[in-house]
């Protein structure tokens, strides 16, 4: 069989040819003509406390950042914290919350302001443990942790993981004796395809968001509402099982209060049982070093392992409700130009640049107006980005519209940390609208001696940021080039 159409894509005319070169120098050109500026250097834009604080607030806030860069190890003979295992990503809050300052994200060689490799690569043998750093961790890439998607990733029908699978154990370790707990296979389940990542979100202005009513949220989300018809937009606001309200915090909105999200990041990260998830992740036998939980508020007039009368979750809570939120230096006529197109081309539309709290119990914080750049809904973002992990009412493609305060400084993007290019991150937003992915629900049970049947289906195809990518995409070289050095700023 002759395959004449692979031979004729082979053969070009000279005039073709010199077409398809002029071609190739243009969008070259046009590429190379927009290109993010990388993190910003100069001052810190965030890590102090909410500029307003009264004196008594101001103490309590530096006691929950002492807490905050507490280091753990197993039983707190080594280190000074308690309870570290038997699985982890990592042994401190401030260690993978770190850039631009305790309460970022991940830090690394980029940063202008303290450049460092992964602390993850160290931390896989501190202490004598004997883990096998995973090809996925290295010296120049963001702080990850990892999740299984499917429970056997060889049938397509099997259900689905979506869990965290701690990067390492304790085992070796010399203040975990007789613990043999190993790694997960993680080269046979990237060879599977069955490894997504997520990286640390900042926690920079937190306390703004927890006092941000549900109304407010629910009226952002339904403002300007045939314009988002109209570029694609919908978006929904995630919300609790148990009481029906809003929830906010983590890359698909799936917890609702900063209590709940440091409590599970304590137990999953660290491996620290605590009040809010009071059991073991892997209570193997031989790995089990303490009673549990192992951080709980402690019974006067005892303190805790920092001085405190608070749990560390109590603190770790405290110390992000009482954050600042950063500071941006948009000024320059780039810039400036930049934030007017961000608006004009539907960025805007779902990062959201006013919000309002409530009432607040902290001095200043009451009514006040912010800028997180986010609607804190989850959007279908299209197969680019699925991840297949659902979290609530989020589906494997939705994701919580990512605040960009802060943005200017951070060094890498998505929730995977694929990239440390804010183009490439701004192109990844876009999926063919071709592609689709679709979830079904169906249960059939009998109540109150009733028959139910509740059943439910939705597909969504390419992504919604799919229009906004297409304005992004006509704008000139220039202008592109703003809207780069405008998020910088932030």
């Amino acid at each position: 069989m002759k395959h004449r159409k692979s031979t004729k894509l082979e053969i070009l005319q000279p005039v073709h040819l010199l077409t398809l070169c002029l071609t190739v120098v243009l969008c070259t050109g046009i590429l190379q003509a927009q290109h993010d500026p990388g993190p910003r250097g100069g001052p810190k834009g965030a890590g102090g406390g909410f500029p307003t604080l009264n004196a008594d607030e101001k103490v309590m806030f530096a006691t929950a950042l002492n807490t905050f860069n507490e280091v753990q190890s197993v039983s707190g003979t080594i280190e000074n914290g308690n309870g570290l295992g038997p699985t982890f990503n990592g042994n401190s809050c401030a260690q993978c919350h770190a850039e631009p300052e305790v309460g970022g994200t991940s830090p690394g060689f980029t940063s202008k302001i303290n450049p460092r490799p992964n602390p993850q690569v160290a931390l896989a043998t501190l202490d004598g443990a004997t883990n096998t750093v995973p090809s996925f961790v290295n010296a120049n890439g963001p702080v990850r942790e990892a999740r299984f998607i499917s429970t056997n990733p060889a049938n397509p029908f099997a259900a689905l993981d979506g869990g965290v699978h701690g990067l390492y154990t304790i085992a070796g370790r010399s203040d975990a004796p007789g613990c043999t707990l190993a790694q997960p296979n993680f080269s046979t389940q990237l060879a599977n395809h069955n490894v997504i990542f997520r990286i640390p979100t900042p926690l920079f202005g937190l306390g703004l968001v927890e006092n941000t009513p549900d109304a407010v949220l629910e009226a952002n989300l339904a403002a300007n509402k045939s314009l988002k018809a109209a570029m694609g937009i919908g978006g929904k606001l995630n919300r609790s099982g148990n009481d029906g309200t809003v929830t906010r915090f983590g890359w698909k909105a799936q917890n609702k209060s900063l209590l709940i999200f440091t409590g599970e990041a304590y137990n999953v990260e660290q491996g620290v049982s605590n009040e809010g998830f009071p059991n073991e992740r892997a209570a193997v036998p031989g790995c089990v070093f303490n009673a549990t939980p192992e951080d709980a508020t402690p019974t006067p007039p005892n303190t805790s392992d920092t001085g405190s009368a608070n749990s560390d979750v109590t603190n770790f809570a405290i110390f992000m409700r009482l954050s600042a939120p950063p500071t941006p230096t948009t000024s320059t006529p780039s810039e400036l130009n930049g934030q007017k197109l961000f608006s004009s081309t539907g960025c805007v539309l779902c990062h959201s640049d006013t919000l309002k709290t409530a009432q607040s119990q902290f001095t200043g914080m009451s009514g006040f107006v912010y800028s997180p750049l986010s609607d804190f809904a989850v959007h279908h973002m299209g197969s680019n980005l699925a991840d297949g992990v659902n979290q609530g009412a989020a589906g494997p493609d939705e994701f919580r519209t990512a605040p960009l305060w802060g943005v200017g400084q951070r060094l890498f993007f998505l929730h995977d940390g694929r990239t440390n290019d804010l183009l490439q991150a701004i192109e990844a937003h876009f999926t063919p609208g071709n592609v689709c992915v679709t979830t079904a629900d169906l249960q059939q049970f009998r109540a109150n001696g009733k028959a139910f049947e509740p059943f439910s289906v939705n597909q969504s195809c390419g992504s919604e940021a799919n229009r906004v990518i297409q304005e992004f995409n006509e704008l000139s070289p220039s202008q592109k080039q703003d809207i780069l050095n405008f998020l910088r700023s932030l």
